[in-house]
């Protein structure tokens, strides 16, 4: 398989055992601020989306366990590598796919263009990059990497204005940027 020509570590993601008390000590201890939040529809929090940075939709996220036995047997959730470019993801998934891994799943979050997969040890993976757009998270639909990048970005911007939570992620970045500088603040008084 190709290395990836360019890519950071663009966010972890963990599973805990006591949701709020570690929802409340990421806030509390190093000032990050919810994002975003997967809610059941019997209206129970299942997993809650950190950052302490505008220009990150989430940096950490936290995961309730649910009894799953793979989660029961990690503490990691999934570990994700950002890249350049929609291409970029797109050569990975070929490359994947060489790999003959069984689990790949290319998909869109709407706010980002991914490829999820496992290790050669089980561990969710995930390749992404970003969109111009933000919509509520967590939000999944598939994705054809067959077809072209623009294809692809008017199909998913498309999916996206089709959201009721649907603004640019410029717009978003301002108004997360107030509440981290909010958060900071108080953590500052903190003594």
């Amino acid at each position: 398989m190709a290395v990836l020509s360019k890519f950071d570590l663009g966010h972890v993601g963990i599973f805990v055992r006591d949701l709020s008390q570690m929802v409340r000590f990421y806030q509390r201890v190093f000032g990050f601020v919810i994002t975003d939040a997967e809610v059941t529809s019997d209206g129970e929090t299942r997993g809650v989306f950190l950052s302490r940075n505008p220009e990150e939709h989430h940096q950490l996220v936290l995961v309730a366990r649910d009894g799953d036995p793979v989660r029961d047997q990690s503490a990691i959730q999934q570990v994700s590598f950002r890249t350049d470019s929609l291409a970029e993801v797109r050569r990975t998934y070929f490359a994947l796919r060489e790999e003959q891994l069984e689990h790949i799943d290319p998909v869109t979050h709407g706010t980002a263009w991914s490829v999820y997969f496992r290790d050669p040890e089980n561990n969710r993976m995930e390749i992404f990059t970003d969109t111009p757009w933000y919509i509520t998270q967590p939000f999944v639909a598939p994705v054809d990497y067959n077809k072209p990048d623009d294809v692809l970005y008017k199909e998913t911007e498309q999916l996206c204005r089709s959201q009721p939570s649907f603004r640019m992620m410029s717009e978003w970045r301002v108004d997360v940027a107030e509440h981290i500088q909010h958060a900071l603040t108080a953590l500052s008084r903190t003594p």
